[in-house]
């Protein structure tokens, strides 16, 4: 047979749920207060009862002893049990409901008693304060048992104190007075501890539904889960409370926004300054995959409310997916001149063995030197005006996709920028962007043309891209600048409105300027205007060094 399994063991401590624990302190809670508050209220309670039992015996003390009868039948009459002064005290002891009601002489004996075989005798008590003028209150046992007395002197008509009056109160009525209090007291004890305990299951059960009906240690799991989660993803994540501020931010996006733990409690504004990414973090600018830009990051942001009326903002870094997507655009755009220069190759080469074949040498000769010469003279208009050797390739090369899409590139006459540039690619990305703009903008119209200046004013470079497209309206010149902001389709990588962006954020940072205005005879001119982008003729020498310095490195 195998053997029986092990019988389980009722384990006894804490639930582990966060509502039954709750419940069970502040049950507990409300039993203990309950339970102390009974007990502060029952011991003044008896103290209480016993100074109101002895202010009752002394006030019927002092209403006997206020009696001027009595001080007369005790001067004139012997204690005797039918004496004018023992009918009068039983007279006031009925009427009053005290135990007794004794009158005594200086001698201590009585003139009167509840017990009549006690008249004549002397009382068990020290009557001697109250002889001596006093008022007495006090608990104490005497013939008849425990009782609260009042003892007060009895004076005659000429004020002159002649014996005592005590009265008592038996001490077995207080005590039932107490023990009759103490069932209405539990009940209203009971009562309140009832509506303790109905606070505390609702309240508990409001905890259940906001903690989901968790354990402290699921909670825990969860807070350390998601503290590792949140720090170890690489995607940024912006928490904001329900008046729009910061309450959390990972690590990530710390990095992708630059600041720090600084911001935490701050409104975006506050935290990053006025600008799109500030808006689409602060909910004024909505929608899906947000493109933002943060100084050189091109960002894609998504906002989700929360329960609590608060937000959550993730943030994905596309910099370099933008990047590979511009130079896939660019790459296309080559390949697609470079198909038309195959096609205009092979035209040409049909051309030159028509002639060839045609014994036409003489015709065949000037036709290749015109081909050469077209191809010379458009690289050796835009070298002699651009001596950095970046931004003249790039312009020869956009001269070759222009001439693609039917459009006129064309290096004004007024151009001269010498090679001492300080930054070359930067201003091969402005160029670029503004270009390949232009081109989008006059593509498909007719004598389309888009003209180039660049030159050199002191250290200051200035870039003028002119077109004859539609132009821009006045009230979106400033819109053109907005991240994320076109009225193009997007390509096929992603999101049109950064280009622009970009010149901008790069004219700005380097303390310069970028605007877009009307051009001559229509269509829109843009104005890039660079401080310090050229470097002094002391500088020149340093500045190429560093240059080859550092394309040596890039072709290691």
């Amino acid at each position: 047979m195998s053997p029986s399994p092990p019988a389980r063991r009722l384990r006894l401590g804490m639930p582990r749920r966060v509502f039954s624990q709750v419940l069970l302190m502040q049950l507990a809670i409300a039993a203990g207060v309950v339970v102390l508050a009974t007990g502060l209220f029952l011991a003044p309670l008896s103290n209480q009862l016993d100074d109101q039992a002895m202010r009752r015996a002394l006030a019927i003390a002092q209403t006997t002893a206020a009696v001027p009868q009595i001080a007369e039948d005790l001067r004139r009459t012997p204690p005797t049990v039918d004496g004018p002064v023992q009918r009068e005290a039983e007279r006031i002891r009925k009427a009053s409901g005290a135990e007794y009601v004794v009158v005594m002489d200086l001698n201590g004996t009585r003139w009167s008693h509840t017990d009549p075989d006690e008249v004549g005798g002397h009382v068990s008590t020290d009557p001697q304060k109250a002889l001596a003028g006093q008022d007495v209150m006090e608990i104490d046992s005497g013939t008849l048992g425990r009782s609260a007395r009042g003892k007060v002197p009895l004076r005659d008509s000429a004020g002159d104190i002649i014996g005592a009056v005590s009265v008592g109160i038996e001490y077995d009525s207080v005590r039932a007075r107490l023990i009759h209090a103490i069932p209405g007291l539990f009940a209203y004890a009971g009562g309140a501890l009832a509506v303790g305990a109905l606070a505390a299951w609702l309240i508990s059960r409001r905890v259940q539904r906001q903690t989901r009906d968790l354990a402290f240690s699921d909670i825990s799991a969860l807070l350390a889960e998601r503290e590792a989660m949140l720090h170890g993803i690489r995607e940024g994540v912006v928490a904001l409370d329900r008046s729009g501020r910061v309450r959390l931010l990972n690590d990530e996006a710390q990095r992708l926004l630059g600041i720090g733990d600084e911001a935490v409690g701050r409104s975006p504004d506050e935290a990053l300054g006025e600008g799109r990414t500030a808006d689409v973090l602060a909910g004024r600018v909505t929608g899906t995959d947000l493109i933002a830009v943060r100084g050189q990051r091109v960002l894609v942001v998504n906002r989700m409310p929360t329960d609590d009326d608060g937000a959550v903002a993730t943030l994905r870094d596309r910099t370099e997916l933008e990047q590979l997507g511009r130079e896939l655009d660019s790459t296309r755009g080559l390949i697609d001149a470079l198909r038309a220069q195959d096609h205009e190759h092979a035209n040409r080469m049909h051309t030159l063995l028509g002639l060839l074949e045609l014994e036409m040498y003489d015709d065949a000769v000037d036709f290749v030197g015109e081909v050469v010469g077209d191809h010379r003279v458009t690289s050796e208009q835009v070298t002699e005006k651009i001596e950095d050797p970046l931004l003249a390739a790039l312009l020869v090369g956009k001269a070759t996709v222009a001439a693609e899409r039917g459009v006129a590139l064309w290096v004004s006459d007024g151009t001269r920028l010498p090679d001492r540039l300080v930054d070359p690619r930067g201003l091969v990305t402005v160029v670029g962007n503004l270009v390949d703009n232009a081109l989008d903008a006059v593509a498909g119209t007719p004598h389309a043309r888009v003209e180039v200046e660049l030159r050199a004013e002191g250290r200051t470079a200035v870039l003028r891209i002119r077109d004859t497209g539609p132009g821009i309206p006045p009230e979106q010149r400033e819109l053109v600048f907005t991240e994320g902001w076109s009225t193009k389709k997007p390509p096929a990588h992603g999101k049109r409105g950064i280009g622009l962006s970009l010149v901008r954020r790069l004219a700005e940072r380097q303390g310069g300027s970028a605007t877009v205005g009307e051009a001559v005879g229509g269509g829109a001119e843009f104005t890039v205007v660079l401080p310090e982008a050229l470097a002094g003729p002391d500088l020149e020498p340093a500045l190429t060094a560093s240059v080859n310095s550092t394309r040596e490195e890039e072709s290691r």
